[in-house]
């Protein structure tokens, strides 16, 4: 359905991503001979189940026989035949981009510090509700990647039957072996992106007189040299780079000097097996089992099962660091001393986690695991490591979610879903820019502007489609984005404001010709030439984010993804309802291109079933590849 998508997954692998894709691949392939995932593949290739591998096999020959069947479809000659091998690689390379490496080698060479929190809050919301806190006596879990909503990092939703023992619903992306996130016959999981700190930086000191000599607890140390070459489309002769290696990893050079990178994701190669074991779980024994494989480097993991059981962590391969040193470990560290050098993770059960609190509920939208349940049942951050660096922080979505979830009563089902699909800013905003100081400002001062500044100012919040509020709060929201990026947190001075409001209202009138413009009138879903007014704007329980689109309008490009209601009853299998923003496909022309994009505009969902009977018996269409 989307081959193009599952070829890009490869394609650092093979060395191929600037051959295809120009010089924005050229970094790819630079990457992926950079963090070594090749080598650590070939070195750890035995620590993969053969259940595991045998299931990989069978998966790589799929996509090989498809790429001989379709050769019209194959991006570049070299690309296949694919290995398993080479399927591995680039599943590293991607948990290794994932967790921010591709962050750390942007800032490396362009010789920045970290940078101020931006103002764009993506990311994804989870939940898990006890069956002694619910109306039915019911587990619930809620899934809601918030993903891009095209390309290789777009949810698919699949079913996933087989006679050895998967019989799973959930979410994958393209190129994916396995379920990624969803629901088995006895349990269900979500993930979230987490924020904790996984990756270090180190500034090596070099020998004056050998500047491929760096200094390491007193001593001169070679660092490892390797020149690559690029392949880049549309340039006639190869491109030669160097990369380097030290004892912290891999290495970079830029005007200061070199630097080094550290983490977890590209010592690991194991993550699609880890989820392989998850996905056949049969109770949370297992479930746990496959967590302490310690192969998923990151995400934060939301649980629910059939027994009772609700369980929420905030997973991540955590370096155990020297917290004696006394060094700041969320800035570029020295990389001369093996006080810097960490070698050791924390154990599964030293992370922040939970499992069936008094409260009975948990849930995580991206923000501080301290922060996960009713009050009293949270824990503390002083019980765990500063140098590990965990979120400690709210989002407009976790106040929000206190704010709706009943604290004393049970939790209907229809409650449960009312939430996900929530479009009110919680009670006080909490972007990095403080945008609801704008509301202060008096509109008799600024006559220009004076039927927007009334409107904002009168505006309830929320991000309906036909608000007119939440059209001038977006427009906003995208203006200080970019005239605040890199900026500490902030109230918005008296200028700022005017000039943002200078701004919508002449982005309003030179695009539409005049001002009283709704959300829907502005901010689209679009698919293929089909455009619908559409709700929602970042951080909110029911988000979207944005680029330009056309005569002034804004597209979604990111935003709920798949979203996942699951009841887990004592007997019987789950009882799963689901929507996906557009549908089932990616080719355009496939009937399921765009037919839920209704059933998602009027925050419906479709029932579905693990009972292998039931989907048979519905099919329509049963066939082999053969």
């Amino acid at each position: 359905d989307d081959f193009k998508s599952m070829q890009e997954v490869i394609l650092p692998a093979k060395n191929l991503m600037a051959r295809v894709q120009g010089k924005s691949g050229a970094a790819g392939d630079y990457a992926f001979a950079l963090f070594r995932c090749r080598e650590i593949t070939e070195e750890k290739w035995n620590t993969l189940s053969p259940a595991f591998i045998k299931l990989i096999d069978g998966y790589v020959s799929g996509i090989n026989d498809y790429a001989r069947k379709h050769p019209e479809e194959v991006l570049h000659k070299k690309i296949f035949p694919v290995t398993a091998k080479e399927y591995i690689s680039s599943s590293v390379f991607a948990l290794t981009i994932f967790n921010g490496a591709d962050q750390a080698l942007i800032r490396i060479f362009n010789n920045n510090e970290w940078e101020a929190p931006e103002l764009n809050k993506k990311g994804s919301n989870a939940a898990a509700v006890s069956p002694s806190k619910t109306t039915t006596g019911e587990a619930f879990l809620l899934i809601n990647a918030h993903q891009p909503n095209t390309g290789p990092q777009a949810f698919y939703e699949a079913h996933i039957c087989s006679e050895e023992g998967l019989n799973i619903l959930g979410g994958l992306l393209a190129g994916g072996p396995c379920i990624l996130h969803g629901v088995n016959e006895n349990l269900g999981w979500a993930h979230t992106v987490n924020f904790c700190d996984r990756l270090d930086e180190f500034q090596l000191e070099m020998n004056p007189d050998n500047q491929l000599q760096y200094k390491f607890d007193g001593q001169w140390i070679d660092l490892e040299v390797k020149t690559i070459k690029l392949k880049i489309k549309g340039i006639p002769i190869n491109v030669k780079r160097k990369v380097y290696w030290s004892k912290y990893g891999a290495t970079m050079k830029n005007k200061q000097g070199f630097f080094a990178m550290r983490l977890g994701a590209n010592m690991k190669i194991g993550v699609l097996d880890q989820w392989y074991q998850m996905n056949k779980a049969k109770n949370f024994t297992e479930f746990y089992a496959a967590l302490n494989r310690q192969e998923l480097s990151m995400f934060n993991i939301m649980y629910a099962d059939k027994y009772d059981t609700i369980f929420y962590i905030n997973n991540a391969l955590i370096p155990v660091r020297d917290a004696a040193a006394n060094y700041n470990w969320k800035k570029t560290v020295p990389g001369n001393t093996s006080k810097t050098l960490w070698t050791q993770f924390r154990a599964v059960r030293e992370l922040p986690q939970y499992i069936n609190p008094r409260s009975g509920f948990l849930f995580n939208t991206n923000h501080s695991p301290f922060l996960a349940t009713a009050a009293a049942d949270n824990l503390k951050p002083a019980a765990f490591a500063k140098t590990d660096g965990w979120e400690q922080y709210h989002l407009n979505r976790s106040v929000r979610v206190l704010e709706l979830f009943p604290q004393t009563e049970k939790l209907s089902y229809e409650k449960f879903k009312e939430i996900k699909f929530d479009k009110q800013l919680p009670a006080v905003m909490q972007y990095p820019y403080r945008i609801d100081s704008m509301f202060l400002l008096n509109e008799n001062e600024f006559p220009a502007a004076s039927a927007l500044i009334t409107t904002f100012k009168n505006w309830d919040w929320r991000g309906n489609t036909e608000s007119k509020g939440a059209a001038i709060f977006l427009l906003t929201y995208e203006y200080l984005k970019k005239e605040l990026r890199g900026q500490a947190s902030r109230l918005i001075t008296k200028a700022e404001a005017i000039e943002a409001f200078t701004y919508v209202n002449n982005y309003m009138q030179n695009n539409f010709g005049r001002t009283d413009l709704s959300l829907g009138d502005i901010q689209k879903l679009v698919r293929g030439d089909k455009e619908w007014p559409l709700w929602g704007f970042p951080d909110l329980l029911s988000p979207q984010w944005t680029e330009p689109y056309k005569g002034g309008k804004l597209k979604s490009i990111g935003g709920d993804g798949l979203i996942m209601f699951v009841r887990f009853a004592k007997d019987g299998l789950p009882k799963i309802e689901t929507v996906n923003m557009y549908g089932a496909s990616a080719k355009p022309g496939s009937k399921h291109f765009d037919d839920q994009v209704e059933m998602y505009l009027k925050q419906q969902t479709k029932k579905m079933t693990l009972d292998k009977a039931t989907v048979y018996k519905n099919a329509e269409r049963i066939y082999h590849p053969q």
